[in-house]
This record gives structure tokens, C-alpha cells and sequence, in this order.
């Protein structure tokens, strides 16, 4: 017996999936260039001897790296979740 969500059931449904992938890449290209833009930040606070911006530089990085992750990951998540319902 397979168990798989009724996906057709959700109204609007061809106008939400293209809605979702476009914020996924805004959410996308904006996190790698705040990654960028933190990285640059944090290398030339640290090279001129500021620990209090090159801090805060570091944290962009980090934040920026785990909104890219979570992201990408969640279609993967999702798709992986979809595949076990099925073997459950």
C-alpha cells in the first residue's frame, strides 16, 4: 500500500510552483551576494585591526552560508521526505 500526499489538491497549484522557485533563486543570489559582500568586510576589518566590524563580517558569513544551505536543501529535504512516505 503506498501513501503519497494528493499534490494536484492544493488550489492555485500552477501558479504557486513557479512563485516558490522564484523566491528560492531571490533567496538564492541574494544570500551568496551578502556572503560575498561579508567576506570582503571581514577581511579588511581584519586586516586594519577592527575586531568589532570584522565580527560582524564573520557572522554575515555565517548567516549568509546557512540561508544558502537551508535554501538549497529544502527541495532536496522535501523530495527526500516525499520518497520515504512511500516506503513507510
Amino acid at each position: 500500500m503506498n501513501v503519497y500526499p494528493d499534490l494536484s489538491g492544493v488550489g492555485g497549484r500552477s501558479t504557486l510552483i513557479p512563485i516558490v522557485g522564484a523566491l528560492l533563486t531571490i533567496v538564492l543570489i541574494v544570500s551568496v551576494l551578502m556572503l560575498v559582500v561579508s567576506a570582503i568586510i571581514w577581511a579588511i576589518a581584519s586586516s586594519n585591526g577592527n575586531p568589532g566590524v570584522a565580527t560582524k563580517g564573520k557572522v554575515g558569513v555565517f548567516v549568509a552560508l546557512g540561508a544558502a544551505v537551508l535554501a538549497g536543501a529544502g527541495v532536496a529535504w522535501m523530495n527526500f521526505l516525499l520518497n520515504l512516505g512511500d516506503t513507510l
